[in-house]
């Protein structure tokens, strides 16, 4: 495997693991939040993990599509992750406030990601890493308007 294609699988691995770290803290969030505001942060809380967990498995099988093995124990992925998830109190703006860091942790995954992707010329993969970069965005300005005093 080349330089350019390692560096792209090596890239590919980190998203995923952020990914999932994103997905189980937005999916543990959306069980525990609590207060006055409880049924929006639900529902959105909701969204934005059956969204990030629609990417995995794309991320997974363009690791296969490359010839790597994609990691799938939680250890790998706490090895990979680039993205830290923490307990928070279960008030909606406070676990919003972390979600939102764990997210843009997640967008400059995507987008060296990205980078790599187009480097070793795979538009494929390029696309997809461009829609999440657009959806995650999309998620950073709903967490960031929702915590607005």
């Amino acid at each position: 495997m080349g330089l350019l294609m390692s560096k792209l699988t090596d890239a590919l691995k980190t998203t995923l693991a952020d990914s999932v770290t994103m997905y189980f803290v937005a999916h543990g969030y959306h069980w525990n939040v609590e207060g006055q505001d409880f049924s929006q942060y639900h529902s959105l809380f909701a969204k934005i993990y059956e969204d990030v967990y629609s990417a995995i498995d794309p991320l997974a099988e363009d690791l296969r599509k490359l010839g790597e093995y994609a990691p799938f124990t939680l250890n790998k992925f706490i090895d990979l992750r680039t993205v830290e998830s923490k307990d928070v109190d279960p008030s909606p703006k406070a676990m919003a406030k972390a979600l939102l860091t764990i997210n843009d942790g997640l967008i400059k995954s995507v987008n060296l990601a990205l980078k790599a992707a187009l480097a070793a010329d795979e538009q494929g993969i390029a696309n997809f890493l461009a829609e999440r970069d657009d959806m995650h965005k999309k998620w950073a300005w709903q967490l960031k308007a929702s915590t607005k005093s």
